[in-house]
């Protein structure tokens, strides 16, 4: 099964995590978390990772609408957008596909929403360099 959609691109970390952030407002998404990976698991394990961010990306229209089809929606919110380094002077942007959503929780009132989300964050991904299925 494919949960998720994702590009690698010939772009560096820093440039390629703030055209996600535009990419992502494009489309109607406000980042409202960020988890610095790589700075937790050093701090945390003393670890080292390439850089590798997650961002919390929410459509507040579709967020709402979810949430009257399914109160606990929120468990599967925001949706995760992954920007990594994953070779020297390549990035790859991964996220969630939100129909997975649906396949989690067996509600098919959620398939219009999700399909909307889904549609969105493949936009805002296309937008950066070519996608494919994860």
């Amino acid at each position: 099964m494919s949960y998720g959609i994702s590009t690698t691109l010939d772009r560096p970390f820093q440039e390629t995590l703030a055209a996600t952030r535009e990419a992502l407002i494009a489309e109607g998404f406000g980042v409202i978390t960020e988890i610095d990976m790589a700075a937790t698991l050093k701090v945390k394990l003393d670890a080292d990772i390439p850089p590798h961010v997650i961002l919390g990306a929410c459509n507040p229209q579709l967020a709402h609408r979810a949430l009257q089809v399914e109160a606990s929606i929120g468990l599967l919110l925001p949706c995760n957008v992954v920007v990594r380094a994953s070779a020297p002077g390549r990035t790859t942007v991964e996220a969630l596909d939100p129909n997975v959503m649906v396949t989690v929780t067996g509600n098919g009132e959620l398939g219009a929403i999700a399909a909307q989300a889904a549609s969105r964050l493949d936009a805002a991904l296309r937008s950066l360099g070519p996608t494919t299925t994860a």
